[in-house]
């Protein structure tokens, strides 16, 4: 796991052992999610009005449900100061740009305003759960070790785009070199080496641990089994809120050269339970049983 070549929090590099298991061969689809609202009923946290008393200083009249959406400025912007996310009142999985839009036609694009909470729901349905980190970066990796990116160690050999990302100067220039400005269809880029889709680029994917810096093998002779990350309180006091953070994997079609250049099974980055956006979605697990 890791890599030492990017950014900090995804060193050391080092050894682990996972147990077998089954992982979806894509992101969960709004097709997949509206077939578990249908069943269950299920209201997402995106649309529900969050709490005054969970935020202190928040006037109760401006508690509104809705998500953070994706907004390219008109121009270069100072990528210091983040200017590409607004509010949307109203956004959530089934308007995913706010109020008026709709996933028709998106019904096979991965389901995004998702929060921890909602797709810890939806696994329970399915009689799944969310990954690990490890097993995701594992499975994101298919098969290939030491290697920058799920397909090899160029970004685009050949100039050929096997992922959905960002192509040219982020945030306000994207070229489409990959025929995407948003989300694009599950499985519209070639699969990994164990036959994965998206699991680079396209939405972020959340897993079941709790962010914290990784830590390195404690003896070289000793390779950590089914590791799991930080404990929720690390995580709440490396944030800068009161709510804790899950560790998300994979980068997104926002994930550029000149920002964020977490297209790698390595790449991993810290989301508050409490915070759900256009370009994070999820996909699920199951795990084997050990035969006795």
């Amino acid at each position: 796991m890791g890599s030492e070549r990017y950014y900090p929090e995804e060193a050391p590099v080092r050894n682990v052992r996972v147990d077998p298991f089954w992982i979806d061969i894509t992101p969960v689809t709004n097709a997949e999610f509206a077939s578990f609202v249908a069943a269950t009923g299920h209201v997402t946290f995106a649309e529900t009005a969050p709490d005054p008393k969970d935020y202190p200083g928040m006037q109760p009249e401006l508690a509104y449900a809705g998500s953070l959406v994706f907004m390219p400025p008109p121009a270069k912007v100072d990528l210091r100061v983040v200017q590409w996310w607004e509010f949307g009142i109203g956004a959530n999985w089934r308007e995913p740009l706010g109020p008026g839009s709709s996933t028709e036609g998106l019904e096979h694009h991965p389901v995004v305003h998702i929060a921890w909470s909602d797709a810890e729901a939806y696994a329970a349905w399915a009689g799944k759960s969310l990954p690990t980190e490890a097993e995701w970066e594992f499975a994101a990796r298919g098969g290939l070790e030491g290697k920058e990116f799920a397909w090899g160690d160029e970004l685009a050999p050949e100039g050929k785009m096997l992922a959905n990302y960002w192509q040219g100067e982020f945030p306000h220039a994207n070229t489409l070199l990959d025929g995407w400005e948003r989300t694009s269809p599950v499985g519209s880029f070639p699969p990994n080496g164990y036959g994965l889709y998206d699991m680079i680029g396209n939405v972020w994917e959340l897993t079941a641990d709790w962010y914290s810096q990784p830590r390195g093998n404690v003896k070289s002779c000793c390779i950590p089994s089914n590791p799991r990350g930080g404990t929720r309180e690390e995580s709440i006091n490396q944030a800068d809120s009161h709510f804790p953070r899950k560790v998300l994997k994979g980068g997104s079609h926002l994930c550029a050269d000149n920002y964020c250049r977490r297209y790698r099974p390595a790449a991993r980055h810290p989301h508050s339970i409490d915070t759900t956006t256009s370009h994070v979605g999820f996909r699920c697990v199951k795990r084997i049983a050990a035969e006795t």
